[in-house]
């Protein structure tokens, strides 16, 4: 883990001056689309201020088309039209867009200073919003290494939450409980799948981040590192 935060460092503190040149700045005055990703900040307001009344709270992952800009009370707001139906003012800060290239490094860098869920939802949004980041593959080998560390978790969460009675009254495989434990709901909803290992009745990350690294980015610093984790996920699931 404390390679994988270094290696983002670096990266982060690089410069983005080359992919600066390749993304026009959009004007203040044009209309694009973003994504809500700081819910702590993403509060729509009837006016562009800290101290107008609030219509809602917009949650992550949420569209918003961006129509103006205004400064007030030391912060910049965009005036936006979200999906579902709803228009205010948001705080800039709280969504991101690959129309704006200073938003890849800000929302990079949100993924590393976020943590628990939210890290995850975070780095999810960052992989949609930018596919071809130069980031990607130090975010992916974050990601994988986050969704391990939840299994523990998960698994004690699930050992001490199953009715052990019940399973066996069943006469269901005791693989089939666990897979269908109701906390990896939203871990599925990202897409994320865990694994699991009867044996020691642990749930394990499956390593899709860590794979897309190898297969993708084979000469990068991370491929070495990813397969490392590739090898002990390996050896996890065959414990018995």
């Amino acid at each position: 883990m404390r390679t994988t935060i270094i290696l983002l460092l670096i990266l982060l503190s690089s410069s983005l001056s080359v992919d600066a040149q390749r993304k026009r700045p959009t004007s203040a005055n044009a209309v694009y689309t973003a994504v809500v990703v700081d819910e702590t900040i993403s509060v729509l307001r009837k006016e562009p201020s800290l101290y107008a009344e609030v219509i809602q709270r917009m949650r992550r992952g949420r569209k918003v088309r961006i129509l103006g800009v205004r400064e007030a009370d030391g912060v910049r707001y965009f005036r936006v039209q979200a999906t579902p139906p709803a228009a205010g003012w948001v705080q800039a800060d709280a969504v991101f867009s690959d129309k704006r290239a200073e938003d890849e490094e800000r929302l990079a860098k949100l993924v590393q200073a976020s943590s628990g869920f939210e890290q995850i939802e975070a780095a999810d949004q960052f992989f949609q919003i930018y596919p071809r980041s130069k980031f990607r593959p130090p975010i992916l080998l974050l990601y994988g290494d986050i969704l391990e560390i939840a299994s523990v978790r998960l698994s004690r969460d699930a050992t001490s939450r199953l009715d052990r009675r019940e399973m066996a009254a069943s006469g269901a495989p005791l693989h089939s409980y666990y897979l269908n434990f109701n906390m990896l709901d939203r871990y599925r909803r990202l897409g994320i799948i865990y694994l699991f290992n009867s044996a020691t009745k642990q749930f394990h990350y499956d390593g899709a981040s860590w794979k897309e690294i190898v297969a993708k980015f084979p000469t990068s610093a991370e491929a070495v590192e990813a397969q490392n984790r590739l090898n002990a996920l390996k050896e996890k699931l065959e414990k018995k």
